[in-house]
């Protein structure tokens, strides 16, 4: 991570969150900059070429309006493509609450402060899957 001038919490702190997502972590840090995207040393345009994630991502600056005030540093792990752009909006959305804790009611309206909770069903025995069973068969 970069040691630029930093966006701090009250305790002089640089602000740092973490976003999950199915097998997806993501840790962020905010800076002042102009709306650019670090993600494992790449732009966002590279790490997530579909526009629809990278639209999902960047939805808690659109609904603040602060897309270009800060920069985004992320680390991402585990996980896919869908998992990781959640994730990493999760925790850009945490992150602007801790700079500026009156944005929260905008960003819950909108959903953005939920840990999405669906995970893969593990299998069960004498299925083939979560939940298919084998054909049945009466004679």
């Amino acid at each position: 991570m970069t040691h630029a001038a930093t966006v701090t919490d009250a305790d002089g702190r640089p602000i740092q969150t973490v976003g999950r997502r199915k097998e997806a972590i993501v840790r962020v840090r905010l800076l002042p900059g102009t709306g650019q995207f670090t993600l494992n040393g790449r732009t966002i345009e590279e790490y997530f070429p579909n526009k629809v994630h990278q639209q999902l991502i960047r939805e808690p600056f659109v609904i603040l309006e602060k897309g270009e005030q800060y920069d985004v540093v992320g680390l991402l792990h585990g996980g896919g493509v869908s998992g990781q752009a959640g994730a990493l909006r999760l925790a850009i959305a945490r992150a602007l609450i801790e700079v500026e804790p009156d944005d929260r009611p905008a960003l819950k309206k909108a959903g953005f402060l939920t840990r999405d909770p669906r995970v893969t069903e593990r299998k069960k025995y004498g299925l083939k899957k979560a939940r298919k069973a084998p054909q049945y068969s009466k004679r």
